[in-house]
């Protein structure tokens, strides 16, 4: 008997289950109200749109760039920056000696002539020193081999790894510009050349060469310039060869030995820093 009375209670909640089917089954689609998760599925298209957006975005970046006021202060130009993107496979990617030296050998190319790293070093360098933190560093500008030239604004906050350095670097070529999260201004940004126009009138322009003639201690140079007077500072950003510009009004070798990018970047800073007294 007990088997049978619970059989029947089965059948039973069986049948208002399907009552229950019949009369929602019955009701007019407007007088269905909307449930949580569909109105979530459909905000969530704006929220795709935003996301398009902001896909060239750096989060987490402060935009208020230091006042300088009328202070002089320290302008860098890296010439010749081997940042190249290539299809490698199915992606684009920033081409390095490291990661592609098939792909360049294949399409005949010296891969030595590849480093991406130099430019990722010297970047780093100028923007963690003291002469940017303290609000005197008031433009880097970096120009690829290929001629396409860029600006980095001073307070920008670049990747940290040369992975996430190299990603960035390939949306900046192939979007034109890199803007910060939730404000819209431009922190990367390509623009037009040449880089004269952006530079101010009362400046120094400076290239460093290991094979120049004229050896020089950097303080002593830079105590020698008026302090009114803006530091424009040119280096090669690449493995092999010199700068050669005409807009450079004073080749200088800083050392007797060769010297990478970032650490002739740092002796330059550090000069700098002296003579402002930026501790």
């Amino acid at each position: 008997m007990v088997r049978l009375y619970k059989v029947k209670g089965q059948k039973r909640k069986k049948k208002e289950k399907y009552d229950r089917e019949e009369e929602s089954e019955q009701l007019d689609d407007n007088d269905i109200p909307e449930s949580p998760k569909k109105a979530k599925t459909e905000g969530s298209g704006l929220d795709n749109e935003k996301a398009d957006q902001v896909i060239d975005e750096m989060p987490g970046i402060p935009i208020v760039p230091a006042d300088t006021g009328k202070k002089p202060g320290v302008i860098f130009i890296l010439e010749k920056a081997s940042l190249e993107i290539g299809k490698v496979g199915k992606s684009y990617q920033l081409l390095s000696s490291d990661e592609h030296a098939n792909y360049l050998m294949k399409n005949k190319r010296n891969p030595a002539e590849y480093r991406p790293d130099i430019a990722f070093q010297a970047i780093q360098t100028i923007l963690d020193s003291r002469v940017n933190k303290s609000g005197r560093l008031k433009a880097l500008y970096v120009r690829t081999q290929q001629g396409i030239l860029f600006q980095i604004k001073p307070h920008a906050r670049m990747p940290r790894t040369y992975k996430r350095f190299s990603g960035l670097m390939v949306q900046l070529l192939q979007k034109l510009h890199i803007t910060a999260a939730g404000k819209g201004e431009k922190l990367l940004r390509v623009i037009k050349n040449p880089v004269t126009q952006y530079l101010p009138i009362n400046s120094r322009k400076i290239g460093f060469s290991h094979s120049s003639e004229k050896l020089v201690d950097m303080y002593d140079y830079v105590g020698t310039v008026a302090n009114d007077m803006d530091l424009v500072f040119v280096l090669g950003a690449m493995a092999h060869g010199k700068i050669d510009k005409d807009y450079v009004e004073d080749y200088l070798s800083i050392s007797e030995f060769p010297m990478s990018a970032a650490y002739c970047i740092s002796i330059i800073t550090t000069a700098v820093e002296r003579k402002w007294k930026i501790l």
